[in-house]
């Protein structure tokens, strides 16, 4: 049999669409490839990468990293428990293995949950830092409160699309035999589902590290309020020790999250 092909003007206009759209997104982006090896720029390049060495290395300024270094974890550790008391009851309430298929729980229940996980979730966690920096103040309490928020409607919709997406009939035969609706999503459904769930949460919480790092650059504070500081006094030094931080801190969730994969495996 004859393998049909794309008549050639289809395949022709396929062809030439990609590069086309690539083009038009190049254009809207504003980046000119030119101006990054110019001269002028290759220079200010390579003074502001030999400033950051050596890295600062002053009592006053290692005790203010340290303060920094820790603030930023706590951030992300109570900013991820924040997000999982958010966002475990909302996909279980938006959820049809809770709620059935009865019309009626799914249209005054979770649909309205379900806008709401949209809601947190749709607004980046530095925007929600932003917002909430006008009304707790400078400090780590609005970047907590961001990560919260932010996390805790990505995590209620993935947990309700992993429940959904596990086979469901441990849960339907617990619930034919008498047994109540937690009760089956407990036994029938949650051990299945569970090393997906730890995966995704191991996962954002590596995520909730970085941001939490970075929220301090709308004055969230942690490591991102004393980068901030570091380079508006352009003292390269102090930032190569901040960057230096940072990379520890990604290896060390690197090597957590590894852990923590290879004990589910």
């Amino acid at each position: 049999m004859r393998l049909r092909h794309p008549p050639l003007l289809r395949g022709l206009l396929q062809t030439l669409a990609l590069p086309l759209l690539l083009w038009l997104l190049l254009l809207g982006s504003q980046l000119n490839f030119a101006e990054l090896f110019t001269p002028g720029t290759l220079a200010t390049l390579g003074k502001f990468l030999a400033d950051f060495f050596p890295p600062s290395h002053d009592a006053f300024f290692l005790k203010s990293l340290g303060e920094a270094t820790i603030t930023t974890v706590a951030v992300a550790n109570l900013g991820m428990l924040l997000a999982f008391a958010i966002g475990a009851p909302l996909a279980l309430l938006s959820s049809r293995v809770l709620l059935g298929d009865s019309p009626l729980l799914l249209a005054v229940l979770a649909t309205p949950i379900r806008a709401l996980l949209l809601l947190l979730r749709g607004v980046p966690e530095l925007v929600w830092a932003l917002l909430l920096v006008r009304v707790v103040g400078l400090g780590s309490p609005a970047a907590l409160l961001a990560l919260g928020l932010a996390y805790g409607g990505m995590l209620g919709k993935v947990y309700a699309e992993i429940l959904e997406s596990q086979p469901q009939a441990p849960l339907q035969a617990l619930r034919h035999a008498g047994s109540g609706r937690i009760a089956a999503l407990v036994y029938g459904l949650l051990p299945n589902a569970l090393p997906e769930l730890v995966s995704y949460t191991v996962y954002r919480w590596e995520c909730a590290i970085r941001a939490s790092a970075v929220m301090g650059l709308v004055g969230a504070g942690g490591l991102g309020q004393l980068m901030d500081t570091s380079v508006r006094m352009l003292n390269g030094g102090e930032v190569g020790a901040i960057l230096l931080v940072f990379m520890v801190l990604v290896l060390l969730t690197e090597m957590v999250s590894w852990l923590v994969r290879k004990v589910l495996a």
